[in-house]
């Protein structure tokens, strides 16, 4: 990739897909020429479930940004999150017999996790791969420890991988497209590297982004995203169960779940003086009663379910919820009126959301590109802990140790 040239990032959604091009200038500044959100077809979970459609809808949006950018892009960095990813941590071990640990030290344990995590599942590919730690002689490190004399080095590493097929139906659209995939990035990681600070970046943070039609967990420390997990499951499965059990059209229990307050103390503005769902709230069908303990029990059934999954993937070594490390919801669920102080009351500790207004000054960037502001970090920047392609070209020196190690996936 030569940065001098333009760079296009395309975000999949059920919904909507976004794409964003930049150039960075001579400075090392970045440069948003063009943005563009069309509608999504052929995608569902960020998976390709009709490729005709999804070529259409990819290029209507490429097509827009590249208009108003005046330029035609070539190749594509490819934002997503599938349901069927999978995160494996590997704690890959080497006697040293108190030499001094080199370089080649690092790299054979690398390749060999690569190399297990290849045999043991073929179906899959790997998106990315995180260093989050060196354990030298019983002892925590977590910049390379080059030249330390050891008896022993464990070499902590978190693989994110996907089903080939479902990449296979990704490059496919894209090649119908006409475009080469730069790269592929998961959006957790992208949220992450927008979202959040520094130091909630090294000493431990759990985001959690609370989307349409999934929901996805990602554990950072030490720089890098130790744990992801991405469940099938959204703020709209709620609208659902309330239209299904109430009889309701989505529209009406959409209303009404965005009309909950989520601390389940004060619902006055729902319900009548004897605890009826108000007539005000049957928009296209019959007035009947409707009751408040209803409705509320079916709202708590599916988020006590979706807060059940995600709180045992908390359950992370070195993970320690009681010494600082942060739990935050982002995403449009996260705008659930006191869903976080539900979340509070769930987990047992502070939950906080983000507010996305102190993150960009660009009103409508903040709003509809944070993943994709995040990949431009990502893409310019590069990360440390991350194994990716060696970059060529003026952001060389920015390119840690252990990015430099693997080449291509």
């Amino acid at each position: 990739m030569n940065l001098e040239d333009p760079i296009g990032i395309i975000e999949l959604d059920n919904r909507n897909i976004k794409c964003l091009i930049f150039k960075i200038n001579n400075n090392n500044d970045s440069k948003i020429l063009s943005t563009s959100i069309t509608s999504s077809e052929g995608i569902h979970n960020d998976v390709v479930v009709n490729a005709a459609k999804a070529s259409n809808a990819i290029r209507l949006c490429i097509s827009e940004a590249e208009k108003k950018a005046k330029i035609s892009l070539k190749k594509i960095n490819v934002i997503f999150e599938q349901p069927d990813f999978l995160c494996t941590k590997f704690s890959k071990h080497k006697k040293v017999g108190g030499s001094k640990i080199h370089r080649d030290d690092i790299e054979f344990l690398l390749k060999e996790a690569k190399k297990q995590i290849v045999l043991n599942d073929k179906n899959q590919s790997i998106i990315h791969i995180f260093n989050h730690n060196y354990i030298v002689d019983g002892k925590t490190f977590v910049e390379e420890p080059m030249g330390v004399y050891a008896d022993s080095l464990t070499h902590e590493i978190t693989f994110i991988t996907a089903p080939k097929n479902n990449l296979k139906n990704i490059n496919q659209v894209f090649i119908d497209c006409d475009l080469e995939i730069e790269r592929l990035i998961s959006r957790t990681f992208t949220l992450g590297a927008k979202l959040l600070s520094y130091k909630e970046l090294q000493f431990g943070s759990a985001l959690i982004n609370l989307g349409f039609e999934k929901i996805s967990l990602g554990l950072f420390k030490n720089l890098a995203l130790v744990h992801s997990i991405t469940l099938p499951i959204g703020i709209n499965h709620i609208t659902k169960d309330i239209a299904k059990v109430c009889s309701l059209n989505l529209n009406e229990s959409e209303v009404i779940k965005n009309n909950i307050d989520f601390s389940f103390q004060n619902n006055q503005n729902l319900f009548d003086k004897n605890n009826y769902l108000k007539n005000t709230y049957f928009i296209n069908s019959n007035f009947r009663k409707i009751s408040k303990n209803l409705i509320l029990d079916v709202i708590k059934a599916r988020l006590d379910e979706i807060f059940a999954l995600l709180k045992k993937q908390l359950i992370v070594p070195g993970f320690n919820f009681n010494s600082g490390i942060n739990l935050l919801l982002v995403g449009e669920g996260s705008n659930l009126f006191n869903l976080e102080k539900y979340c509070t009351n769930f987990f047992g500790q502070s939950v906080k959301t983000i507010d996305y207004n102190n993150v960009e000054k660009d009103e409508y960037l903040e709003k509809n590109f944070i993943p994709s502001l995040g990949a431009l970090k990502i893409i310019k920047d590069g990360w440390e802990t991350e194994a990716i392609p060696q970059i060529s070209g003026k952001n060389i020196e920015k390119i840690g140790f252990f990015e430099k190690i693997f080449g291509n996936h």
